[in-house]
């Protein structure tokens, strides 16, 4: 069949996609993103916050619209909302014909075949069900970066989060399964490789014992054709001295740190269920500052969680202005049913959830800016991204940008480059979030 894949939510989720897809080619199955070409249609979904879900469900009432005007004959849910939501999904979107939870992803290719011979099955493991790991992926990233899910679900138990409970406890992947899967991507041209879990930088806690990060990460910057390894969800209270260090000593490891910390409160930061607070952040920020000094962190908070006073509002906004975060975004408190802060009586408005995150980001945006201003004259390594159309110019990313969050470094020439090319450009000015630079010469390793 000729199927459209629509994926939603979290680069983890991607890789959800991309195995999903791998699997559906190796069973003869073709791709298409017209929904006039489409035979099939498969929705992954998230249930994250509110907004996600929103978007999630708006998606498959889109593709059931489709299904009731017999332009498509095959309807599946996959992903956090089916897991969740999967008798909410079947009474109210009866064009579904097949479901599927977190951990059945590889029931994929049976479920297309299941729903063109008339059956509506449920492919619904519990959340701590054995990780799907080591299919071949579709790669749907362009091909010169690729993420790399080490791990699935969290132990944290966050009061605001619903992931534990539809993507279970912590269970890591195989290092020997996450360097082979890496070592296939950089084959077949992957440059860069993002590292990505609910949290990164408990790797390996399960299988071996011990925080296996700094293992794993030096068994990769070994393969060939890799040239960046970049960092995502990497929690404070986790970030260690062996981490550190092995950040400085490997060259292909991006200084760069995602590190959500959510709140600065110490009252609101214990009942979000964090396991930090200021004083420990204050520290583990100057430590990353002083040993990593180009280091780029970015970070998320969450603006109106309940019971946060004014005064606990100004305090995360004066933290936030006093650290300087070189990246960072808001989230208005969501309140999730099933989570712990959903039954806090003490609820913020919505209008005031808003205005805090509006707040915090015009701060952030005047901290942005002047740190893009800062950067001229300096000199940075930069990954093509694409051509900018009737221009010559090209869309470039740097050490400190990730794909989809960051912002873009733009590139005046008339040479010929190609997408997953490294150069080195002098930035020569900026604009908002972005950067301007001009070419000095291609890199070679």
């Amino acid at each position: 069949m000729k199927i459209l894949f629509v994926s939603l939510g979290c680069d983890k989720n991607l890789v959800d996609t991309e195995m999903m897809l791998g699997m559906l080619a190796e069973r003869g199955h073709t791709f298409t993103d017209s929904e006039e070409e489409a035979e099939a249609v498969v929705v992954n979904t998230c249930c994250f916050i509110g907004d996600a879900k929103e978007e999630s469900v708006n998606t498959l009432l889109q593709m059931a619209q489709l299904k009731k005007e017999g332009r498509i004959r095959v309807l599946i849910a996959a992903g956090c909302l089916a897991q969740r939501y999967r008798e909410e999904i079947r009474q109210e979107i009866p064009e579904v014909d097949e479901i599927l939870g977190t951990m059945a992803i590889d029931s994929i290719a049976d479920a297309i075949d299941e729903a063109e011979a008339g059956r509506r099955e449920n492919h619904i493991t519990e959340p701590d069900a054995p990780i799907v790991y080591g299919k071949k992926r579709s790669v749907t990233t362009g091909g010169h970066y690729a993420y790399l899910k080490i791990a699935e679900g969290c132990d944290k138990r966050c009061t605001y989060c619903i992931i534990p409970k539809v993507r279970g406890s912590y269970r890591s992947v195989p290092m020997e399964a996450l360097i082979k899967e890496a070592e296939d991507l950089a084959q077949a041209g992957v440059r860069e490789l993002i590292l990505v879990a609910q949290e990164t930088t408990v790797y390996g806690k399960d299988l071996y014992g011990k925080k296996a990060l700094p293992e794993l990460l030096e068994k990769l910057c070994r393969i060939p054709g890799l040239y960046w390894i970049r960092l995502l969800y990497c929690y404070p209270e986790e970030i260690t001295d062996e981490l550190i260090a092995c950040m400085k000593k490997e060259p292909k490891i991006c200084h760069y740190l995602d590190m959500p910390i959510q709140h600065a409160s110490d009252r609101i930061l214990k009942r979000m269920g964090r396991r930090t607070n200021q004083q420990e952040l204050r520290e583990r920020i100057g430590r990353l500052r002083e040993e990593i000094p180009d280091i780029c962190l970015r970070t998320t908070l969450i603006s109106g969680f309940p019971g946060e006073t004014q005064e606990e509002f100004e305090e995360l906004y004066n933290f936030a202005d006093e650290m300087e975060f070189d990246r960072l975004g808001v989230f208005p408190y969501s309140q999730e049913e099933g989570t712990p802060a959903a039954e806090f009586p003490d609820q913020i408005p919505q209008e005031v959830r808003e205005s805090r995150r509006d707040e915090l980001m015009e701060l952030q945006q005047e901290i942005a800016f002047e740190k893009a201003q800062a950067q001229k004259g300096r000199t940075l390594l930069a990954m093509i991204e694409g051509k900018v159309e009737d221009e010559n110019a090209y869309v470039a990313r740097t050490y400190m940008d990730a794909p989809g969050v960051d912002g873009l470094l733009f590139i005046n020439t008339s040479k010929q480059l190609l997408t997953g090319d490294f150069v080195r450009v002098r930035v020569t000015g900026s604009y908002e979030y972005d950067l301007i630079g001009e070419l000095e010469d291609e890199f070679t390793e």
